[in-house]
């Protein structure tokens, strides 16, 4: 039994999700005798699991009105190319993960067009935590056979309004492993007894360079004449940003290292066991951090021009921006966004987590009931399993 299944992404975290999906289908249909091949948009990591990339769309991402003009002549290029291929391809099923602007604009062309192509949902836009305008949603449901949620939240809100939803948990559980000891991992990353990490997490789009990098560093450089045995470590999630943090690091005077992307893998649990504190954009990171107990603070800034035509012509709210405060409604850890996303601030907020033992607590406390949140593991396999299903 031959079957094809095409699968859209965009961004570094939707290729991350991609590989997993990828990874788990073809299992699922190894297990089931079934020829498989998957299509898509995406990055290496889905390469990397035997995806047949159509168009590298890890680059193409910004956050923003005015950062995203630049990629609206590209995207409509790509989307143009996946088009043509998906007539040619004739896939037993779409699914679009993420990468909210693009795969909705996908959704409702192969609905409108009438094409007789099932349209899966995985990782669904967080319409649930945030509102643009009147209030109004996406035509998210109108185009998707089934949606695959990965918070409660998000499969009651689908539901609510006549969605074919699946809760299915979130699949950041199913990544998490037992930490090494402190001491095996000062070995392996050749640092001092005394030695601490401050992880630093600031970019996976070029915009993140300009608008929240530098703050970062800032922040960095007064913690480190502090706490001289803090340590920096920057892993690097593309590698054309491998040079501009190096540069950063130079430019701002931080002692510290970048792990490249080959590495990161290798060298991620050594570096969380040694990460006294992470200071992070608002994402996925976010959550990952949180299942490893890692203290964060959340950073973010876009330009004044997105700023003012989010709040004043789309009516943009959103009472928190990271998932990890999203998804409890209360302010676990800390968030610093546009004005208030100052060098100062995030110094001081960062002096008090690593001296005070009850702002620790606190923010462990609040990890300790996300997990709860989470759902069990085996979150991709469930999926996976699904999508194979409704190919048979």
């Amino acid at each position: 039994m031959n079957k094809k299944i095409f699968i859209s992404t965009g961004e570094v975290s939707g290729d991350l999700h991609g590989g997993l999906l990828a990874n788990a289908l073809f299992n699922e249909a190894e297990k089931r005798s079934i020829e498989l091949e998957i299509y898509g948009l995406g990055g290496e990591r889905m390469l990397k699991e035997g995806v047949k990339i159509l168009q590298d769309t890890t680059s193409i991402s910004a956050i923003g009105v005015w950062e995203a003009l630049p990629l609206i002549i590209p995207t409509i290029k790509i989307q143009n190319k996946f088009y043509k291929s998906l007539k040619n391809l004739s896939p037993n099923c779409l699914v679009l993960i993420d990468y909210m602007g693009p795969n909705i604009k996908i959704g409702r062309k192969i609905k409108s067009d009438k094409k007789n192509i099932p349209i899966y949902y995985y990782i669904a836009p967080q319409e649930w935590a945030w509102r643009v305008g009147n209030n109004s949603t996406t035509d998210l449901i109108s185009f998707s056979d089934r949606i695959f949620a990965i918070f409660k939240q998000e499969a009651n809100f689908y539901k609510r309004r006549g969605g074919n939803v699946l809760w299915i948990g979130h699949p950041m559980i199913d990544l998490i492993k037992k930490l090494p000891t402190k001491k095996d991992s000062r070995k392996i990353l050749k640092l001092r007894a005394n030695e601490n990490i401050l992880l630093i997490t600031p970019a996976s789009r070029p915009q993140e360079l300009r608008y929240v990098l530098p703050i970062f560093m800032q922040a960095a450089r007064k913690l480190q004449q502090r706490y001289p045995n803090l340590i920096v470590y920057i892993p690097s999630c593309r590698k054309v940003f491998d040079l501009k943090f190096q540069i950063a690091l130079d430019k701002y005077k931080v002692r510290g290292k970048i792990v490249s992307q080959k590495d990161i893998e290798q060298l991620k649990t050594h570096i969380y066991s040694l990460s006294k504190l992470a200071l992070c954009k608002s994402g996925t990171v976010n959550m990952e951090l949180a299942l490893y107990g890692i203290p964060q603070i959340v950073g973010y800034r876009v330009s004044r021009v997105t700023a003012f035509i989010a709040k004043k012509i789309l009516n943009f709210k959103v009472k928190f921006i990271s998932p990890v405060n999203l998804l409890l409604k209360k302010y676990i850890i800390p968030e610093f966004i546009q004005n208030e996303f100052e060098v100062k601030k995030i110094y001081d907020k960062a002096c008090l987590i690593i001296e005070s033992k009850s702002e620790k607590s606190k923010i462990q406390k609040g990890y300790a009931v996300l997990k709860k949140e989470l759902g069990q593991e085996g979150v991709v396999k469930r999926a996976a399993e699904e999508i194979i299903n409704s190919l048979i």
